[in-house]
């Protein structure tokens, strides 16, 4: 059923918990599943690679779907629309639950990324509709915590219902939480007056030409970032061929849409210089976010030996500051010139990555959450800001194209920050390794002293002489790779922290805006 207008006025703050909570549910999913893939592998039948697929298929229908958000809402009605995605994504969310084999959870999997793609642009359009100019910071704040903690709470979430109880209620905790928000949106959320809508009857045709170029473009991007390092990268004929399809199809697609009087995609938009710097922030905070979460259980897991639940731990308390800090955030933005904010929290997330870049295998628990609570210190100073600036002169008709294309980028940067930050791990560790070597040398006092000594230790331990020699070659090839991983870490995360730091030249081409006000004269 669709309301052109509403018959009632609701609290507007409801109607943020309404969108905010589909949304966590939707971002959640595209963390919450990593954990649980041994298990999905082991139960299936199927290779932890192959399971793979489970991850991959969601993403690459997310982007999908991410930026067709304002074109579909527009066509069909933004509250049809959102229920349509709820209901998709819920239904979706059962059958993967119960799916029977890997190739029907998989299908299943592209159904849900279908349905859940256009949940946060949508959401985003309703709040910034929602909320007059002066809330619009406390707005974007609590929709900010869901799109920033869901992706430290899912993995989690995911091990801990894995372990305890089975990785099918991944799945099927999503059906309560979609049925409650289909019922909560029914109820309280409408199409604004403000609302052009594409009708079919006055002779408007659904794209399909752009809407296939652009689909096809975006599944071999998400392809070539997903399964570029696992594949060696351009040593797989699939990674050519998908980057030759991605370039082809996203290239041509500019062009084409540029002619366009309705574009599936408003690229006009990036005319105004606010949203188009926002942009490229909010794509570097995507791949340090996601990159960074990759990146930092790894390190703690395989290094330094915590369990999943431990590391846990550590990432946990950077979700509490973010929650803490949102609220914060929203006031400063009445009073702060938004410039400022993006430059402080740049600055900090910095500074965290680059005191992370100092670690080493002696490491201690308290000293890795410091490290993380500054990163998301940073983060909290971020995501609300720069959503703000980049709305500040967007008109309301084109809301949902603007949070569909802000949200993509995000994405896009996520998948980008964890397949090049697998790399350059990969890629840096070989280098330090190459480095160690050369030092491991017979004639060396350093190598000949660490022999002696393992050897000493392992006889005194009950092996034989030649037996004692044996073993402490390798423990000092593992202490080699070692040592070159815990190099290659400390190498990403100085990688990540200069990216960071190197975008406060771009706060100068930013117009000054403020949370308060509405849209400020183009010379300001």
């Amino acid at each position: 059923m669709q309301s052109k207008a509403p018959h009632r006025v609701v609290n507007p703050w409801l109607i943020a918990m309404v969108v905010m909570l589909a949304t966590f549910m939707e971002v959640l999913d595209t963390s919450v599943a990593n954990v649980a893939l041994p298990h999905i592998a082991g139960n299936l039948s199927a290779t932890v690679d192959e399971a793979t697929w489970v991850l991959t298929s969601y993403l690459v229908a997310n982007a999908v779907v991410l930026p067709l958000g304002g074109y579909l809402g527009s066509l069909f009605g933004r509250k049809r629309f959102y229920m349509t995605c709820v209901a998709i994504f819920t239904l979706s969310s059962m059958l993967c639950g119960l799916a029977p084999s890997l190739p029907w959870l998989i299908f299943f999997r592209v159904m849900q990324g279908v349905g859940g793609g256009a949940l946060q642009p949508t959401s985003q359009a309703i709040l910034i509709e929602t909320f007059p100019h002066q809330k619009r910071g406390a707005a974007m704040a609590f929709y900010g915590m869901g799109v920033v903690l869901a992706p430290i709470v899912g993995p989690v979430l995911g091990g801990w219902i894995t372990d305890n109880y089975s990785w099918h209620w991944i799945f099927l905790i999503n059906i309560p939480v979609g049925i409650l928000s289909l019922v909560l949106t029914y109820r309280m959320v409408f199409d604004p007056p403000t609302l052009k809508r594409l009708s079919l009857k006055e002779g408007f045709r659904i794209d399909y030409l752009g809407i296939g170029v652009l689909t096809l473009g975006l599944a071999a991007l998400e392809i070539v970032l997903d399964e570029g390092q696992r594949r060696d990268w351009f040593g797989s004929n699939l990674i050519i061929a998908s980057a030759v399809v991605a370039v082809v199809c996203l290239v041509g697609v500019v062009f084409y849409l540029l002619k366009k009087d309705h574009p599936i995609i408003d690229l006009r938009l990036l005319k105004d210089r606010n949203f188009a710097v926002s942009t490229v922030m909010l794509f570097v905070l995507g791949f340090v976010l996601y990159g960074s979460l990759a990146l930092l259980p790894i390190f703690l897991q395989t290094l330094l030996g915590y369990t999943a639940s431990l590391s846990g731990w550590i990432l946990s308390p950077g979700g509490v500051v973010i929650l803490l800090m949102m609220p914060v955030v929203a006031v400063l933005l009445r009073h702060s010139d938004t410039r400022f904010l993006i430059a402080t929290g740049f600055i900090t997330c910095g500074l965290g990555l680059l005191w992370m870049s100092r670690f080493n295998l002696q490491v201690d628990f308290q000293t890795a959450m410091l490290s993380r609570c500054v990163q998301s210190l940073g983060l909290a100073f971020l995501f609300v800001p720069m959503n703000v600036t980049a709305f500040q002169n967007i008109t309301p008709d084109k809301t949902s194209y603007a949070s569909g294309m802000l949200n993509l980028v995000r994405n896009i940067g996520g998948s980008t920050g964890i397949a090049l930050v697998s790399t350059i791990l990969s890629r840096r560790s070989q280098v330090h390794q190459a480095n160690l070597v050369a030092n491991m040398y017979p004639a060396s006092l350093a190598y000949q002293g660490f022999m002696s000594r393992s050897t000493q230790m392992l006889m005194q331990h009950g092996s034989s002489a030649p037996d004692a020699a044996r073993e402490a070659q390798g423990l000092a090839y593992g202490l080699l790779l070692r040592q070159a991983n815990m190099m290659a870490f400390a190498d990403t995360f100085w990688i990540m922290g200069v990216l960071c730091i190197s975008l406060l030249p771009l706060i100068f081409f930013m117009r000054k805006t403020h949370a308060g006000r509405g849209p400020l004269p183009t010379g300001e």
